[in-house]
Order: structure tokens, then sequence, then C-alpha cells
């Protein structure tokens, strides 16, 4: 044995990747002595017996002094300090650091491999890569770029080598489309190119509906076709129609077809999407022409001589239609709108009215009211009738009274009779709807009759009106042209 024994090799700080085999080598020429190799201060063996570590072995050429240590699959147990010893030269090799390093376990990105959230929301991401010496880095890729501003941090384990680590990613809602995908990629000293995992981004929303309708304008009377697109995430699961707020059951699908009448132009069909986030409503009026419809009728007035008569009369029609008021039997135009004004009415005011609405190329449509003046009777007398001497005879006189005459009466000479017969004269009063006729009947004319006038005068509550009227003798030559004359002003002092 040689005492001036010298290491020619020393076990030198080695980094190893745990899994891997690692020799740490022990040279000492011309020693043949006990070689103990020290692991943390405490003896493995004695000489090559290592029974005790079934993956370590001491390898080389004993007879030249090579006492190496070979470590099979590095563990992270073998992450000490290691010496080689000559115990009879009393030499000891410079300590050895054998570092190990521990890949982390594969990354996980919680709530993987595809990452749901609602439209609006924003992401956050959360990736672990546990288990690993030194502690992983976790960076986060996106379209091949890595995206900054991750939370990050780290947990000692309790072997106290070992950590594991939490990283946060968050983006806004601006910042995230459906169908992207985020990488997570852990690394340390063990793996440097990385290991990763990712997710795929799936961004669920309301329905996104449109509902065309086709065609338009329409002429009411014909097909159209509503059709209600959709883009849902998830899938739709239920179409709803409905119109005016009124729900169409017999229509389940994206389609409806329907013929349109007037009232699609004001009570809007809606179609309702449904999926299992909720339900998005859109409705749509359609542009169907139709003729003029009576929305506002008018109503028969009866206004007092002197007083404004107002009518309303409304129409709805598609296009925009044009209104005109009119007096029945007259062509001039009194308005165009829908209400018609009459100022301070006479009694020639009265009468009808028509209310006339037209849809250029589409239709018209008119009401027609009346008006009827209240005001003092207005008579007229019909034609002179002529008489035979001898003969019976009579004259008659038309009023027109709103309200009723109160008091018709005929008066001639001394006489006044209001109904009834009074020796050769009766009076009858007949009711029309045009007014009320009476007629004065003379029985066996004599001559004294063509020289008399007669009086015809009806009063009402607002007034009064009489007619003069001869009678004419037929053939004769005595008031051969009749004689007619009226005034609301002659008063009888006999009545």
């Amino acid at each position: 044995m040689s005492l001036n024994a010298m290491f020619s090799q020393q076990p030198q700080d080695l980094v190893v990747v745990a899994g891997q085999p690692v020799t740490l080598p022990c040279s000492i020429p011309g020693y043949h002595g006990v070689v103990l190799w020290i692991k943390d201060g405490l003896a493995l063996g004695v000489g090559r017996d290592l029974s005790g570590y079934p993956r370590y072995t001491v390898i080389g050429d004993h007879s030249t002094g090579e006492h190496h240590l070979r470590i099979q699959r590095v563990e992270l147990m073998d992450d000490a300090v290691f010496e080689c010893q000559a115990i009879q030269a009393a030499m000891r090799s410079r300590p050895a650091r054998l570092t190990v390093l521990v890949p982390p376990e594969d990354p996980v990105i919680s709530g993987g491999p595809v990452v749901s959230l609602r439209a609006g929301d924003p992401l956050n991401l959360t990736c672990h890569a546990d288990n690993a010496k030194p502690a992983a880095s976790i960076i986060w890729i996106r379209n091949g770029e890595v995206l900054n501003g991750a939370m990050y941090s780290k947990t000692l384990l309790r072997d106290g080598r070992r950590e594991s680590t939490v990283s946060t990613l968050y983006l806004s809602a601006s910042n995230i489309e459906t169908g992207q995908q985020i990488i997570c990629r852990a690394s340390n000293k063990a793996v440097p190119n990385g290991k990763e995992t990712s997710v795929n981004i799936d961004i669920q929303h309301l329905p996104l509906v449109n509902l065309s309708v086709e065609p338009q304008p329409i002429l009411e009377g014909n097909l159209v076709k509503f059709h209600c697109s959709a883009k849902a995430n998830p899938p739709v699961t239920l179409y709803r129609w409905a119109k005016g707020g009124n729900v169409i059951k017999e229509v389940s699908g994206d389609t409806y077809e329907v013929i349109v009448d007037h009232s699609f132009f004001t009570e809007p069909v809606s179609c309702e999407v449904t999926n299992p986030l909720g339900s998005t409503n859109i409705s749509r009026n359609v542009d169907v022409y139709f003729g003029p419809r009576m929305s506002a009728e008018p109503q028969s007035l009866q206004v007092d001589l002197g007083s404004d008569a107002v009518f309303n009369c409304a129409w709805t029609g598609n296009p925009s239609l044009t209104i005109v008021w009119m007096k029945r039997g007259s062509g001039v135009v009194l308005s165009n709108e829908n209400i018609l004004t009459l100022k301070a009415v006479r009694q020639e005011d009265a009468g009808k009215y028509v209310c006339r609405a037209v849809v250029p190329r589409v239709g018209a449509g008119e009401k027609e009211v009346s008006l009827t003046v209240n005001g003092p009777p207005t008579i007229s007398s019909t034609q002179t009738h002529q008489a035979l001497h001898g003969e019976k005879g009579e004259i008659k006189c038309f009023i027109r009274s709103t309200p009723p005459p109160d008091r018709i009466a005929w008066s001639w000479k001394e006489t006044v009779l209001e109904s009834g017969t009074s020796g050769r004269y009766t009076v009858e009063t007949v009711s029309t709807e045009e007014g009320v006729i009476s007629t004065l009947t003379m029985s066996n004319i004599v001559p004294a009759d063509f020289q008399t006038i007669y009086n015809c005068t009806a009063w009402n509550s607002f007034g009064s009106d009489t007619e003069i009227i001869r009678l004419k003798e037929q053939g004769g030559s005595q008031g051969s042209t009749g004689s007619t004359f009226s005034t609301s002003t002659l008063w009888w002092p006999w009545f």
C-alpha cells in the first residue's frame, strides 16, 4: 500500500435529470485499501458492497484503483453531497454536489380541454405544473404569441425540494374569440423545451337573430314568407312565432308563410329563438299595401243654427292616403284633413256630407253622414194647384223643421184651421223623411176662393215661417201664373 497514493480522478459537481444514469468517478492508483463512498456524511457501505442501495454500484478496475460510483435512474433522493474516501490512506476526495433536476408533471388547465363561457364575460384560466425541481416557469401562448400579465405563484412541497407552480391568466371579453386555442407551457432546467397543454375557447351566447320578410312591399291577399335565421351557442332548441303578441301555435320551425292582410301592417310578427342560455325575440311589421279602412267613423250631427259643426273621419291605408270632404251633390272640396269644421252653420248647410279616402292604385272608401240644423221652420209651397169652379181643390205647403214643428196652421180671411174639418175646408198633415206636408182641401170651389189669400204658418222652439199661397182657377185668366211668396217675418194678428 502506497502511502503516497493520490486521487487521479475525483467526483465533480454534477447536475442530472431524474431518471438518467450518472457515474461519479474516483481513481486512486496504487491504493489497495478500503474505499468508502459517503453520501451527506453517511457511508453507503464497505468497499464495493452497497447492498442497501440496489441502484448504486461501484464499478471500475479495482486493481488499478478505480472505485467509480454508478447510479442507475437517478431519483430525487440522490440529490446530495458525495465523497470518496481512502480509509487506510486517510484521504478523502473533494465533496461533489449531485443536483437532481425533476421535470414538472404534465401541466393541466382547469376546466379543459374546452372552456365555455358566456359572451361578454372575461376569461380566467388557471394552469398548474406540479412536483418540479426547480419550480416550473409557465407561459401562455395564443396564435404563436406569448400572452403577458399572468399571475404566478409557487408552493414548496413537504419534501422541501420540489415545488408546484400555478399561473392564472385573465383576458377581457374583448380580447377573446370563440374557437381560439390557448396553450400553457411549463418548463424548468429538466425540460428546457417545456411541456404543454391547451384548451379551446367556446364562447356561448344567446341566439343572434335576424328576421327577414319577403317580398315587400306586397298587396294584401298575397303570400309572404318570414325567415328567422339564428346563430346560437349552444344550438337553438326552440322557435316560437307570434303576431300582435298572440302565439301562432301551428308554426314551430324557422320559417312562417302566410297570406297577409292589413293587420300585418300594424301588428308585428315576432320570432322568439331559445337556446339553453335564454331567448332572443325580434319582430317585424310587413309593408302591406291595403285600401282605406276606417279607424274613426264620423257621426251624423244635429246642431243649432249659428253653431259650429265638427265631423271627424279617420282612415288607415298604405301607402299614405288622401282624404276629401264634400257635400253630397257639390263638387267643392271642403277639407283634406280628418276634421271637417263648418263654422256658424246655416240652414242651407244641412244635408249629406261624404268623407272619401283614396290610396292611389290600391283602393278607395267613403262614409256619408248627415248634418241637421236646428232652427226656425222653412216653408215652401208645392206648385199651385189649379181648381175648377164647383169642384174640389187643394193647396199644399212643405215644411222643413228641426226640431219638428210644434204647430202648423192655415189661415184665410177670419179663419184659422190647424187640423180637421171646418165647413168646406179640411186640413191634413203628413210627415215624411224630408219634412212635413200640410194640405188644405176645399170642397165645392166658389169664385171667391180664387180671390182669397191663404197663409200656411209653422212654429217650433226657434221661431216660425209663413207661406202665402193663392189658388188658381183652371182655364181662367185671373192669376193664371199663380202667385207664391215666402216670409219668415209676417205675423197675423188673428193667430
